[in-house]
């Protein structure tokens, strides 16, 4: 599957790199090719491609948004989808490591305003990047669990495949308004571990009787 990436940085990288190592095929989408961050993306792995970001949003199935969230409307607003999956792997973080929107609605629910013509599913962004980097937990016969949230239902399974693809076990949790408590869940993590100096190689597991 090609996938293009609005952002390559610690996140954007680490979902991309183990993506392309599972087969699929990794589009850099930036207007600048020779940005910096573009640039370290590609000698650490020559299989990307790079492509300005309609370009790239034209020939992917899948497109993954890995900015800072405050870059994200001026970005979005400028591209069209057509109808595209749009992976929202954003979180809005405001001072002092809390909700950036206030929690009156979640960043995803802004993403969906701002590329009103794609399909928005939240996923990725309940760990660091840590954890995106090598999902793998050999002590325990459960995979970590990513959850996601979206309004459309083939647009989740096809992300779930990709959660799939990098080891998690994919839980849908719902409507795309859920995004607001996985958001929750990230300051959760992010407080722990980048605040309160816990270790950040640990995730979140779905467990049934």
């Amino acid at each position: 599957m090609k996938l293009a990436f609005i952002g390559i940085g610690n996140v954007g990288f680490a979902i991309a790199n183990n993506l392309q190592r599972k087969g699929h095929k990794i589009i850099i989408a930036h207007n600048d090719l020779k940005n910096e961050t573009v640039q370290k993306a590609l000698q650490k792995n020559t299989a990307f491609t790079v492509q300005k970001m309609q370009e790239a949003i034209h020939n992917a199935t899948v497109i993954f948004l890995a900015t800072p969230f405050s870059v994200s409307k001026e970005i979005l607003e400028t591209l069209h989808f057509k109808g595209k999956i749009l992976v929202d792997c954003t979180n809005p973080v405001g001072k002092g490591i809390s909700h950036g929107l206030n929690s009156k609605i979640s960043g995803a629910e802004k993403i969906q305003e701002w590329a009103s013509d794609a399909k928005v599913v939240k996923a990725f962004t309940i760990y660091g990047f840590e954890n995106l980097i090598n999902s793998n937990f050999p002590n325990y016969n459960i995979n970590p669990v990513m959850m996601i949230a979206g309004n459309d239902l083939i647009s989740k399974k096809q992300v779930s495949k990709l959660c799939e693809d990098l080891g998690f076990q994919a839980l849908d949790t719902g409507t795309l308004d859920l995004a607001l408590h996985l958001e929750h869940l990230t300051l959760l993590w992010v407080k722990m571990v980048r605040r309160d100096g816990h270790h950040p190689n640990f995730t979140w597991a779905y467990l049934e009787k």
